[in-house]
């Protein structure tokens, strides 16, 4: 390992490597900031660039630094705007947004850099340890536990909901199941309640969906609200993060590096799971009254899904490198830059090509560290998008939000869908109804039938549920996490109504 740590951080540190990285980060972070054009269309763009190169090591440093870079930059639009064009940076919009609109734009921005820059960092410190070790267990991982790991993403259902609204929120993720089955099925290549439009036979987008859910009805909202919230005076204040704060997200940061790191390495999980399960997860370690702050600008909130999507990228890199299996769309088109520039991505990368496994892994901490200094800097003028004068501002969201679905499908037909279900989404948000379990149930929808439908067809029925002990314990977690938040429910109801009897 030391020989090859060496070899990695010579190849990185050249001249044209590190201009790689800096690039990669730049084009990744201006990318990741407009809703609509994630790291999957840049780096597709990006290739003919990549193997015009000829250097494999340099290809790949390039594409690696655009993809954490578009991650890292994705949360500006979700904290500023409420408009995640990159579904990995969603659960950032639960709380970043809340505290932008309580005049903490600046302190969300921070607190998303420093937890991106810790996620990155440590996962890219457990890469280099646990890349070899991690390739043999995340060959353990079939269908049967892929469709349990989706289902205990939705038994965390409750940690979006608000109190007393855990109904509303198990509806709402019951209408996202629901939309994650337009389209082609897993089983049968046939179109589903399409109603005969040929342009909803792949289902719809996330792009258009995640830009009604959230950025449209915000649009909607600013015109309707009779004054802007947040500094009205366009002064960026409260940058810094107190040792209070910083004392209250360590934990969070440490846990979060650690867990979606693991869930990156799992081929098919990634950034997206990754940030929504540790949302889940601080939310049901949090005491009740950090509970209560939960989407509505808690900091922890924040700090959760930020470090681990982060984590999560970093994590993506193991099955890819050590195995050659992608685990996300994204690592899919990382993959097929490697084949195309003749570079056999398997166990026998790093004996084979050790120079170009080891300069990747170095040029991680290079390009988080080279993000972390590019963002802090800039945060006071990026955080001003919210002091533009709202006859601005609504065009500017609503050009973003049109531009982000016709470009993610480039068809006329999703700007109809997105009037549409964005007007659906502003009566239900008028109702108090949660609108991220509806996108979060869509989501993990499709993945979901697919493994559910090969592991049916592999056991000739659900015996892999009993059959298949890792299935099973993911099970029962999943069953533990719908009833833990009604245990705790009920034991509050008895202690309150004790107290009452007291009195």
């Amino acid at each position: 390992m030391l020989e090859g740590l060496l070899i990695g951080l010579q190849t990185a540190m050249s001249f044209q490597n590190l201009a790689m990285v800096i690039a990669g980060c730049l084009i990744g972070t201006f990318i990741g900031m407009l809703p609509g054009l994630g790291p999957m269309s840049i780096i597709a763009i990006m290739i003919p660039i990549a193997i015009s190169m000829g250097d494999p090591s340099a290809a790949l440093i390039l594409l690696a630094g655009v993809y954490y870079g578009a991650i890292f930059g994705g949360s500006t639009s979700s904290i500023l705007l409420n408009a995640p064009g990159v579904a990995g940076t969603v659960a950032s919009s639960f709380d970043g947004y809340p505290m932008a609109q309580q005049g903490k734009a600046g302190k969300a921005l921070t607190i998303a850099a420093i937890s991106s820059f810790a996620g990155g960092t440590v996962g890219a410190i457990l890469l280099m340890i646990f890349a070899p070790m991690l390739s043999s267990v995340a060959l353990l991982f079939h269908s049967a536990e892929y469709f349990a790991l989706m289902v205990v993403g939705l038994s965390a259902i409750a940690a979006f909901a608000g109190t007393g609204q855990v109904a509303k929120a198990m509806i709402m993720t019951v209408f996202g199941l629901i939309m994650a089955t337009v389209g082609e099925g897993a089983l049968f290549n046939l179109p589903r309640f399409t109603g005969g439009i040929m342009d909803l036979q792949s289902g719809f987008g996330f792009i258009t969906l995640a830009m009604a859910m959230f950025a449209l009805p915000e649009a909607i909202f600013l015109v309707l609200k009779p004054k802007m919230p947040g500094n009205a005076d366009g002064a960026i204040k409260d940058l810094r993060i107190t040792r209070a704060e910083a004392r209250a997200i360590a934990p969070v940061i440490g846990r979060q590096s650690i867990q979606g790191f693991f869930i990156g390495v799992l081929p098919g999980a990634g950034a997206t799971i990754a940030s929504f399960l540790g949302y889940a997860v601080e939310r049901n370690l949090a005491t009740k009254e950090e509970q209560a702050e939960f989407g509505k600008g808690s900091i922890k909130g924040l700090a959760a899904p930020e470090t681990a999507n982060n984590a999560a990228c970093t994590g993506s890199f193991v099955p890819l490198l050590t195995l050659g299996i992608p685990g996300s769309g994204t690592t899919a088109i990382l993959l097929g830059a490697l084949i195309a520039l003749n570079v056999s991505p398997g166990p026998r990368l790093m004996i084979d090509e050790p120079q170009i496994f080891w300069a990747v892994i170095m040029s991680m901490f290079i390009g988080n560290l080279v993000l972390l200094i590019l963002n802090l800097p800039l945060i006071p003028y990026i955080a001003k998008v919210l002091s533009i004068p709202r006859n601005f501002l609504i065009p500017f969201i609503l050009f973003f939000t049109l531009m982000g679905a016709y470009i993610g499908q480039n068809n006329a037909t999703e700007l109809l869908i997105l009037v549409g279900f964005g007007v659906c989404a502003t009566a239900l948000k008028f109702a108090d109804y949660p609108l991220a379990p509806l996108l979060i149930g869509f989501i993990l929808g499709g993945m979901l039938e697919n493994n559910f439908a090969r592991s049916m067809q592999l056991y000739d029925g659900i015996s892999f549920i009993w059959e298949r002990p890792m299935t099973l314990g993911l099970l029962i977690i999943a069953a533990i996490l719908i009833v833990l938040p009604s245990y705790r429910a009920r034991r509050a109801r008895i202690r309150a109504s004790g107290i009452a009897d007291g009195d």
